[in-house]
């Protein structure tokens, strides 16, 4: 009970960011070289003449959640002691990543973004010595996560992966609600040509099975049924689902994504959901399995949608290309972590 009442979520909260951070850091991960010189000679480089605020920005911000919960993590230790830790694990993260990057041909090892990544490392740790107290055993976040989430370390996985299925909207060429995309990871064309016809009845398909299946996935990582925590998640995933239209797409469509077919499937799914909530928990993890399948194998007979895909082109350049690099990798493998997160579930309630 000790253990359970201390929680994990902000150590489980804090590997997976550094995990993202090294992927978005050296995507696309191909194309690497041993060229002439040392990894470590960009310390010692005068900084860029011309330097892009933007970069500088982002640079901050993306360190900032790795601050902050790494400070959570060390909650009830001297503050002096957390920002040291919080500092010596922003610089090693951060100068592992600017050596690796030398041996990247698409990547340039700088100074600048280890002095600035360092930085937003130590204001959101600054930021964790305050607000870190959320994940107290007190603190709203531990009382909410008390009173509507399993127990154990897998009710704060289910809730890193359902923050994993918000990532997936943020990603604009998939259908809504479409994961498991396998075809770019092996390089792999679409089964079918497009046509309008075609694509509005697969983007159909998708959109209700991925509405179940994600609403059946929040219900088993729940204590008690609650429908309307439901369709406050999938609510979640279509305003970020819009936010990507409006941000990735040239020129902004934040509506991108409600076509004929999504719409017709986001009811049917929204209708079936609301029928399946009401079985056993032991039916739901079945059907949950069931739709996560049937979802991720239409996701892979879509057919590429060439408008789409022109829209996203433009922008294939700077800090998007990584970012855009990371939601393709998640919206690929997020099915089968669920897949596996609800086989692990299975396991334990039998014992």
């Amino acid at each position: 009970m000790g253990a359970d009442r201390r929680g994990r979520l902000p150590p489980y909260l804090c590997a997976s960011y550094a995990l993202l951070i090294l992927y978005v850091c050296l995507f696309p991960l191909a194309g690497w070289q041993t060229p002439v010189g040392s990894p470590f000679s960009f310390l010692f480089e005068p900084w860029q003449k011309y330097i892009s605020y933007s970069d500088v920005y982002l640079n901050v911000l993306g360190y900032l959640p790795l601050g902050f919960m790494l400070a959570a993590t060390l909650r009830g230790q001297h503050a002096v002691a957390v920002l040291a830790w919080v500092t010596l694990v922003s610089f090693t993260l951060s100068f592992s990543v600017e050596c690796l990057q030398y041996y990247l041909p698409s990547r340039i090892s700088s100074n600048l973004d280890l002095a600035t990544n360092v930085l937003g490392g130590v204001l959101g740790g600054m930021a964790g010595l305050w607000g870190g107290r959320v994940f107290a055993p007190d603190g709203w976040i531990r009382r909410w996560r008390e009173r509507y989430i399993q127990p154990g370390h897998l009710g704060e996985l289910g809730l890193i992966l359902i923050a994993l299925w918000w990532l997936t909207q943020l990603e604009p060429r998939s259908p809504l609600f479409g994961t498991g995309d396998l075809r770019f990871l092996f390089d792999l064309p679409a089964p079918v040509a497009f046509s309008a016809r075609r694509y509005m009845l697969l983007e159909l398909a998708v959109a209700a099975f991925g509405t179940v299946s994600v609403g059946l996935l929040v219900l088993r990582c729940m204590c008690l049924r609650r429908f309307h925590v439901v369709v406050l998640v999938l609510l979640a995933g279509l305003g970020l689902r819009s936010l990507a239209g409006a941000l990735f797409l040239v020129p902004p469509d934040a509506l991108q994504w409600a076509g004929s077919g999504a719409w017709r499937g986001l009811l049917i799914g929204l209708a079936a959901l609301a029928v399946v909530s009401r079985l056993p928990r032991w039916s739901q993890h079945s059907l949950a399995s069931l739709t996560l399948l049937c979802a991720t194998a239409l996701m892979n007979l879509m057919p590429d949608n060439p408008f789409i895909d022109a829209s996203v082109r433009t922008l294939q350049q700077g800090h998007f290309l990584s970012f855009h690099g990371l939601t393709r990798l998640t919206v690929a493998v997020w099915p089968f972590l669920a897949l596996v997160f609800l086989s692990a579930q299975a396991t334990l309630s039998r014992r």
